[in-house]
Order: C-alpha cells, then structure tokens, then sequence
C-alpha cells in the first residue's frame, strides 16, 4: 500500500507467502498461456473473469484481489464501497484498485486476522443476520450477533454478491480449534441476489456462481448443492 501510494511508476498487485495473484485484460486462455499457469502446482485455485460494468476496465482492477494471505474473487456489485472503504481506511488500509471488490479482502484481514475473530463471526459481520433473526436466537448468541451488528457495522457488504475467498492464514472458529492449514470461504448476500454453488467429486471441492462452471472442468460430480442465503461454505483442507 505504501508503495502503491508514494512511488510513482510501481505498483504492486501481489502480496503473501505461498500464493501467487496473476491478472490481466485479455481473453482467460491468453491469460494462462502468458503466465505459463501449466507450471505451476497448487491446493487452491481461484479464476475470475469480468466485463466491467460501474468501473473502468484495467489490469489491476481485473480479480482476484489479495492482500497478504487473502485472495478474494467476487461477483455481483457491493453497494456500500463508500462505507466500507471508509471504514477499512480508518484502520490504515489504501484502496488503490478503483474497485468495489478491493475492500472485501481488506475487511476480512482486518477482521479475522487483527481483530481475531472467529470466522463464523467475521462472515456474519460481512453478511450480518436480519435484526428480526437475532431477536429469535438464545440470550447468548443474540447478544453476540447484537454486538457484531453494532461493532462492525460499517464492515457489513450490502448489494447483490457472491464472493469466493482463498486464505492459508491462521483462523479462529467459535469451538476454539484454530486452523493454520488451506481455507476456502463462499458467501452470498442476506436474500442471495448472486447465485453460489458447491460441489464435490472424491477429495475435490468447487465453489462457482454457476454450475456449468464447474460442470466445465469436472462434468461427473458426486454431489452438488446451493446454500441458503447468507450460510456460508467453509472448506478447510486434511
């Protein structure tokens, strides 16, 4: 961020340890021929393609989005950039990107990496419970999602979204158990304006908008699935 602020003439869109963001504008296959991706080896993958519809086209505003060990792709539009990025500059961070979708990565390092919180309640800071959902939970849970809702409220994406989050970074779930290994993350939005599939074949898991997508890659799958709005999918590697 301080380079991508200061110095003219650098810019830097890849940041972490063991993860590796390529961007371009072109057509998917002259993406993947330029940065020779046959080469390379990994657990996770995340792909992302995108006209651009309320910013301008251009390669760094092309998906995934990363910040340290986060990289986050993301379809639909998040209404409420101008909250979020208000409130993800106050602690420090710089959106540099001109994209609504830079500030979900941010808000999930801070939210899970500084702050610690248990991923299940970072992703209903994101994608916060509606207020009558909360008045029908137990004493102690509803006093928890009531403090989220109050404490991160300018965290909370409002507007049609799907997004797919890639992550090797040392989480905390509400059991206590903290897991350092490979993480995948799917959301939607509260009333799921965006689409999300999971799907499964042997010990491969795929998360896509669509499931021809996946479909594409792998067209025998062993179960497919479409989560209710707002229950996120959570994969964490053996």
């Amino acid at each position: 961020m301080e380079i991508n602020d200061k110095i003219d003439g650098a810019f830097v869109f890849s940041s972490g340890k063991n993860l590796g963001v390529f961007k371009a504008t072109g057509w998917p296959k002259e993406v993947a021929e330029f940065y020779r991706l046959e080469e390379y080896e990994g657990y996770m993958w995340l792909g992302h393609a995108r006209y651009p519809t309320n910013t301008r086209g251009w390669w760094g505003g092309a998906h995934p989005f990363n910040i340290l060990n986060w990289s986050v792709v993301h379809n639909g539009e998040i209404t409420s950039y101008g909250t979020n990025k208000r409130y993800v500059e106050s602690f420090g961070y710089k959106c540099r990107m001109f994209t609504d979708t830079e500030v979900v990565a941010y808000i999930f390092d801070l939210l899970i990496r500084k702050h610690r919180l248990p991923v299940e309640y970072a992703l209903s800071a994101i994608a916060p419970k509606f207020w009558d959902e909360i008045d029908r939970m137990e004493e102690e849970e509803r006093k928890i999602h009531e403090a989220i809702r109050m404490t991160y409220g300018p965290a909370a994406l409002n507007g049609p979204f799907a997004i797919v989050v890639g992550t090797h970074e040392g989480m905390v779930f509400m059991n206590g158990e903290i897991e350092k290994n490979n993480t995948l993350i799917g959301l939607t939005d509260r009333v799921k304006l965006r689409p999300l599939v999971a799907a499964e074949k042997d010990d491969l898991v795929f998360v896509s908008s669509e499931e021809a997508a996946i479909r594409r890659i792998c067209p025998e799958l062993d179960k497919v699935e479409m989560p209710d709005a707002g229950t996120p999918i959570i994969v964490r590697l053996e």
